[in-house]
């Protein structure tokens, strides 16, 4: 099987469509976005697209999706469905979409198995790799462990142990380790991995969500020798799982030591980050579901950081912005947020590492300053 000629209609299901729309149509495909969002630049980026029912804490609403896909499937005649963020925890919805629509992904049984932790423990275990220790039951001294939810993304379900969970939601324990976040994405078309690189990870924290998202910049500038550790690791990763496609693997990196934490087995919260110079990153993605890694690496230029930019406080009505093309995923205007939901996407690119990070820094704060300032306009 080949991988759609350009100019094919792809279905993308996401939490958040828009970084995978945006990849698709650099790769010259005509995405159709289902998401949680609906926002104002996955509109422009889509060839069509639905809202669906849900939120990030309850996810997709099974039967919604399903009927905003058929939907958008119609007319276009699509190739096939590429998923992002959204599945991890409801697997069996990745099943009803593997029987209606070709995946480009892995299939629902490899996610089903890295996002299982004990399944994951007993992994690292045999091929000596290392991982924190791992409970179903609460530890007694919980000041040294954190609690997760089982198929849980983005940082905003990490707590430490002992924090309150919603009943029957499904948690373990993992004992905290010493380092700092490291992502890194590959390629693996089944049986070998191609590294794709290395990017640094921050949380920004609110009290009830420690660990949420705040961004990712990328090179990560690891000692080299790291890093061919890590490109070994994405491939024996790979192999053991029948990985295919985009995947990232979550670590944390203390001086030349590192300790895996997860495996996120679609492509995810870096898209942002590794904007390849041809534009060929989400081919990349198809030709690797169906077996074909690129002939020649990927090149990705300079540096990049991309943020989140969370509201400071309620917001009645946003305001209209004339929003300037390094911010995305844009709330619309009238939108009602409360403290701390995401406002918009910040990137920024530069020829060091260092002036990425503290060019986002600096437009996440000029973004924030300006809708302030406009919410204080609109109430006086």
């Amino acid at each position: 099987m080949k991988s759609p000629e350009s100019g094919a209609a792809i279905l993308i299901a996401a939490s958040s469509g828009r970084a995978l729309a945006a990849a698709a149509r650099r790769a010259g495909y005509r995405p159709l976005v289902a998401d949680l969002f609906d926002d104002a630049d996955t509109r422009v980026l889509a060839e069509a697209n639905c809202l669906v029912a849900g939120d990030l804490e309850t996810g997709f609403e099974s039967a919604a999706l399903i009927a905003a896909l058929e939907a958008l499937a119609e007319e276009a005649d699509p190739a096939g469905l590429v998923y992002g963020a959204g599945f991890e925890d409801r697997v069996d919805l990745l099943d009803e979409l593997a029987r209606r629509w070709t995946l480009f992904g892995n299939r629902p049984e490899a996610v089903r198995s890295v996002k299982d932790p004990l399944a994951l423990a007993a992994l690292c275990a045999a091929l000596d790799i290392p991982h924190p220790e791992i409970s179903l039951k609460m530890p007694s001294a919980s000041s040294d462990w954190l609690v997760k939810s089982i198929g849980g993304s983005g940082g905003g379900h990490v707590a430490q142990a002992g924090a309150w969970r919603a009943d029957g939601e499904k948690i373990y324990f993992q004992r905290i380790a010493p380092g700092d976040p490291v992502s890194i994405l590959f390629l693996a078309d089944g049986a070998k991995a191609q590294f794709l690189g290395a990017s640094r990870q921050w949380p920004t924290p609110t009290p009830d969500e420690p660990f949420r998202f705040g961004g990712a910049l990328r090179p990560a500038d690891l000692a080299a020798k790291l890093e061919t550790r890590l490109a070994a690791l994405a491939g024996t990763i790979a192999s053991a799982c029948g990985l295919r496609g985009l995947n990232s693997i979550d670590l944390l990196v203390d001086g030349d030591d590192f300790t895996l934490i997860e495996i996120n087995p679609r492509p995810g919260a870096t898209l942002d980050i590794f904007e390849d110079r041809d534009g060929m990153l989400f081919r990349a993605h198809l030709d690797a579901c169906l077996g074909a890694l690129p002939e020649r690496p990927l090149e990705f230029e300079g540096a990049a950081a991309a943020a989140i930019a969370y509201a400071r406080g309620p917001i009645a009505s946003m305001p209209a912005l004339d929003w300037p093309d390094w911010a995305c995923d844009r709330q619309k205007a009238q939108s009602a947020l409360h403290l701390n939901d995401p406002l918009c996407t910040i990137r920024a690119r530069a020829d060091q590492p260092a002036r990425a990070r503290r060019l986002m820094d600096e437009r996440t704060a000029f973004i924030l300053d300006k809708i302030e300032h406009l919410g204080k306009e609109a109430a006086s």
